[in-house]
């Protein structure tokens, strides 16, 4: 059987997620829309899965709109926050999802004046960058929590203490930690969050936005009836139910799940050998279960394609960016050369992932750096 370790990339549906997923969509499939009890039933799961979520990042119900996935939330979100406030500066990062640069350059096509972060070795932005890079009529700032390639956790609290002092929005793409660590967008004074369904045991095709229910948004098409006119389109009823259902399920075995898998980092990063490997991002403030290596002298592409091979599956990168011959950006973003990104590979644990696994990932690895150099 094949060892799964893209764990960032997607996860497979959990049992229970699954099971309710199939029991509303065969028996509550009415519209939420709809006045009539079938309706109202729908719309009876929604409001509670957006309770179950909120609850989780210690947000508000009412703050919780739900989207197609983390892409579209980054997308609409974005959008929906500069359309609603006076001023024309927006920061981000050279390291943020493709979604997140995408509409950034939408953005600037539109008329703002957009300025991109750099970042230090480790993929962090510093503080004092960012408040020298504020102006006068910048009004929104967009940091993702965590880079999906180096694994590196960004300061949220601290920079959400200083935007909020400047009056000035904070969205954050929590797409990869949403369920893995804690999120509390009150204490960091989130304006809003993106998450995904997909990253967490829930379904494909189901994601949300949190936006503080005191911050103004304007939707990109008017009108609208879906998501009080935040988007368009029919709620995917049983998608939503067990995304919520996912969430729950996480939420309870998270910190304990984080630990775990911790521990099997630790083991993975002390069985390989060190003198080719070389671990990006930051070597502490990063996710649990990611590790971002580089192999020293080895195409990455090359190591994924040996490990597949092996029974084995790893990454190379975002498998948003798949088909892309670039290196990695935030590689490149954190001072490498374009040869040293190419070496880039990701390794991505999950519920599923057993010591065995990782001995046997670190072995295969070894086996691939020592036939390649013989």
């Amino acid at each position: 059987m094949m060892i799964y370790l893209d764990y960032s990339a997607t996860t497979p549906m959990s049992d229970q997620a699954l099971h309710i997923y199939t029991k509303v969509a065969q028996e509550h499939f009415g519209n939420p829309n709809s006045l009539h009890d079938f309706g109202l039933i729908s719309n009876e799961i929604v409001s509670h899965s957006r309770k179950i979520i909120a609850q989780l990042i210690n947000g508000e119900e009412r703050g919780i709109y739900f989207t197609s996935g983390g892409s579209e939330s980054n997308f609409l979100s974005l959008l929906s926050l500069s359309k609603a406030k006076k001023g024309k500066h927006i920061i981000t990062t050279e390291i943020e999802h493709p979604s997140v640069l995408n509409t950034f350059l939408w953005l600037a096509d539109s008329g703002f004046d957009v300025s991109y972060l750099p970042v230090n070795q480790y993929g962090e932005i510093e503080m004092d960058v960012l408040k020298n890079t504020i102006r006068e009529d910048t009004i929104l700032v967009s940091i993702g929590h965590s880079n999906a390639e180096l694994g590196t956790l960004q300061d949220i609290e601290t920079i959400g203490k200083y935007l909020q002092e400047r009056n000035i929005l904070f969205h954050s793409d929590c797409v990869q930690s949403f369920g893995k660590i804690p999120i509390d967008v009150q204490k960091s004074h989130l304006d809003c969050i993106t998450i995904s369904g997909h990253k967490i045991y829930g379904p494909k095709g189901i994601g949300a936005c949190y936006i503080n229910p005191k911050v103004r948004w304007r939707p990109l098409l008017e009108n609208g009836t879906h998501e009080s006119g935040f988007r368009q389109g029919t709620l995917n009823v049983p998608a939503v139910a067990a995304f919520a259902t996912a969430t729950e399920e996480i939420s309870k075995e998270m910190n304990a799940e984080a630990a775990r898998l911790s521990s099997l980092k630790e083991l993975f990063l002390g069985l390989i050998n060190n003198d080719f490997c070389v671990l990006e991002g930051h070597p502490n403030k990063r996710l649990p279960h990611h590790i971002s290596l580089r192999i020293k002298g080895i195409e990455g592409q090359y190591v994924m394609l040996e490990c597949n091979r092996r029974g084995i599956a790893i990454s190379t990168g975002s498998a948003c960016k798949v088909g892309q011959s670039d290196p990695p950006k935030s590689m490149i973003a954190t001072g490498k050369t374009t040869g040293e990104a190419h070496e880039f590979i990701r390794i991505t644990l999950g519920k599923h992932t057993t010591e065995q696994d990782i001995r046997t990932t670190a072995t295969c690895l070894n086996e691939i750096i020592a036939a390649y150099f013989s």
